[in-house]
């Protein structure tokens, strides 16, 4: 294994997507990937949920209230959907020799990797007192051209997440760009217009915080729905550092591993790559770059931005109050194709596109998007909603495809394959 790696690493040029990094890349499909960090939760908690949930501006009773979400269909609180980027302790088998070698290094190191597409699947919930277990798996790789004209690699990766009692929860199925670096040069160039806010520009903002309403506990049946129904929007911004900053306190670090001064320390010795230094030589997370304009400057950004996880979770936000306590939010996908940075405020929007019932399913299918206070649309998405009927007024839960974790990576891999 060592020795036909050899020749590969010779022909990679740091920077410069190269045929050997693609097919080093291959070789990972399908093989279960050792978590580098421990979940931020290791339990489903009021504390948690309700940390989590704040750290978006939802403060639905569902996720905050034990009180209130005993008297729901679900007999006790429920995690927000997006949730389970905050837990999943660690399934993969230990890796073998020949698995080590495989899963060593990164095959696009010196690229720019950049969240592009994200795709849920929801099965069954997370409820208080759950634990949880995760299992990734690389499925994908394909190489495409850029928008600037450079060579990428588009690798997707499986989160596959089960319950302290193994079953299925839901799968977070992610693709990442790699992207050769003259296409960071390119965005450089780009000219960021923020003028400062007006008091008028401010007053429609605080306008549409006060008029956010949620549907709760009265069912929005499938029945009433109508193909053209809009979702009330949700505001978001103007992003502000502090709302990174605390959008953090309930998601955790994901990247880096949590703790400071000492454990960082020890964390640093072993990934000092995960440290560039600061403008004062010290060692700081990668991360910093979503709160540290100069450091995104020197990226090529014109200034720090928000995470791919938080828009996300702003449509699931705007879908939940949509569709009440009975409903289930049961897929969701969206592709990040724009930058949302600090000081841009987020107008989250949505309409009914269709409707059906399938196997018993009453199904909504929404249009979302995310648009910025230019115009522009920086997050399109889809999401599938499960609706009571007034005939039916308990939604039935969707099954997963596979009833375990091996299997669904089974699943996975031929979902892709047909896909491309």
């Amino acid at each position: 294994m060592s020795s036909s790696a050899q020749p590969a690493a010779r022909e990679e040029a740091f920077g410069v997507l190269t045929e050997a990094a693609l097919e080093r890349s291959r070789k990972r499909l399908g093989v279960p990937q050792p978590q580098r960090n421990p979940p931020h939760n290791y339990e489903v908690t009021w504390d948690a949920a309700r940390h989590f949930a704040f750290g978006y501006g939802d403060d639905n009773p569902l996720y905050c209230d034990p009180e209130y979400a005993a008297g729901t269909r679900w007999g006790k609180l429920l995690a927000p959907p997006t949730f389970l980027y905050t837990m999943g302790e660690d399934a993969a088998p230990k890796p073998d020799p020949e698995t080590k070698a495989v899963l060593k290094g990164d095959p696009f190191a010196g690229l720019g990797s950049y969240q592009a597409v994200m795709e849920f699947e929801w099965w069954r919930p997370l409820a208080l007192g759950d634990r949880c277990r995760v299992l990734q798996a690389q499925v994908g790789v394909e190489e495409k051209k850029s928008s600037f004209g450079g060579r990428t690699a588009h690798v997707t990766n499986d989160f596959l997440y089960a319950d302290g009692q193994g079953r299925m929860h839901a799968v977070r199925r992610g693709t990442w760009i790699n992207a050769e670096r003259h296409t960071s040069k390119q965005r450089a160039k780009e000219h960021l217009e923020q003028p400062p806010y007006t008091a008028e520009q401010l007053a429609e903002i605080d306008a549409a915080y006060a008029a956010e309403t949620r549907r709760g506990s009265e069912p929005r049946y499938w029945e009433d729905v109508r193909i053209g129904d809009e979702l009330q929007p949700r505001v978001k911004g103007p992003l502000t550092t502090t709302d990174v900053v605390v959008w953090h306190l309930g998601w955790g670090m994901q990247l880096t591993p949590p703790g400071a001064f000492r454990i960082q320390y020890q964390t640093r010795r072993k990934a000092p790559g995960l440290y560039p230094r600061n403008a004062l030589n010290v060692p700081d997370t990668v991360q910093r770059l979503h709160w540290e304009p100069h450091r995104a400057q020197e990226l090529g950004l014109p200034t720090s931005y928000d995470y791919g996880g938080m828009r996300e979770t702003w449509l699931v936000h705007a879908v939940t109050d949509w569709m009440g306590d009975d409903a289930w939010l049961w897929k969701l996908r969206c592709e990040h194709r724009k930058f949302n940075y600090l000081g841009d405020t987020t107008w989250v929007r949505g309409k009914v596109v269709g409707k059906q019932e399938v196997d018993g399913r009453h199904e909504a299918h929404l249009e979302l998007w995310c648009e910025n206070q230019r115009g522009q649309i920086t997050t399109p998405g889809t999401a599938v909603v499960l609706l009571p009927t007034r005939r039916a007024p308990r939604v039935g839960l969707p099954q997963p495809p596979a009833a375990d974790l091996d299997g669904m990576v089974q699943h996975e891999l031929r979902r892709f394959q047909v896909t491309d």
